[in-house]
């Protein structure tokens, strides 16, 4: 049984579920630790630093490193590194956030569409190129997150930046549907990357279902629920 030192500092590589946003989970498990004995320094209890490294959004789900203590010194480290993700796009219609959360706002033809052109546009997105992160997002735009922007009903110009996509992988086709596996730099949106597929096939795209697998060397069948944590916790306590 492995026994933690929050304080001193943990990595705690978790398998978010699907809707709880990054910082619930965090949340979650800082409410979790917060009576563990490593927290008690002379005596007294101690908050330990807590975070992740790397969003995911609530409809993702997948590996989600928490770090506490210490090891928070490293969540830029971990965030930099190679991710790997798999997935489906919606082909033929687009959402204004990219993926589910809203409702579909145009439909798009898709007859044209074969499994040759598929697998073909595909290569378009192999290497280093430009991507426009969506505007329901956390980028900060004059000092606020586009997301709240987007929410207002307001609109701003967010500007493309550059990313690596490694790999990407096609491994099923069933119009609408086609599932994807990627492995891609720090800042991809895999959000983003739906919509300019769709784009790319002169149609329309969005995300439907999306899971982390990999980061750096951490992997998603390495990681516990949060429901096994608090039973580690509870032996380890």
């Amino acid at each position: 049984m492995k026994m933690y030192d929050f304080r001193a500092g943990e990595v705690l590589v978790i398998d978010k579920p699907l809707t709880w946003t990054s910082f619930q989970v965090v949340n979650k498990l800082k409410y979790l630790i917060k009576h563990h004995p490593s927290l008690i320094l002379d005596g007294k209890r101690v908050q330990p630093k807590i975070g992740h490294a790397g969003t995911l959004d609530p409809l993702a789900t997948g590996l989600l490193i928490i770090c506490t203590g210490k090891q928070t010194k490293n969540i830029e480290l971990y965030q930099a590194q190679e991710k790997e993700y798999i997935g489906t796009f919606y082909i033929g219609a687009t959402t204004p956030c990219y993926d589910r959360e809203k409702e579909i706002d145009a439909y798009y033809p898709t007859e044209h569409i074969t499994e040759e052109l598929i697998y073909d546009t595909t290569k378009q997105f192999i290497g280093k190129i430009q991507q426009t992160p969506p505007l329901y997002s956390a980028i900060k735009i004059d000092g606020k997150r586009a997301y709240d922007i987007a929410r207002a009903g307001k609109t701003a110009e967010i500007k493309p930046k550059e990313i690596t996509i490694s790999e990407f992988e096609i491994t099923r086709i069933a119009l609408p549907d086609v599932d994807f596996r990627v492995v891609c730099s720090k800042g991809t949106y895999i959000r983003s990357l739906a919509r300019d597929f769709g784009e790319a096939l002169k149609s329309g795209g969005h995300l439907t279902a999306l899971r982390r697998t990999r980061i750096g060397d951490f992997h998603v069948k390495d990681a516990m629920s949060i429901e096994l944590f608090q039973q580690e916790l509870a032996l380890n306590s």
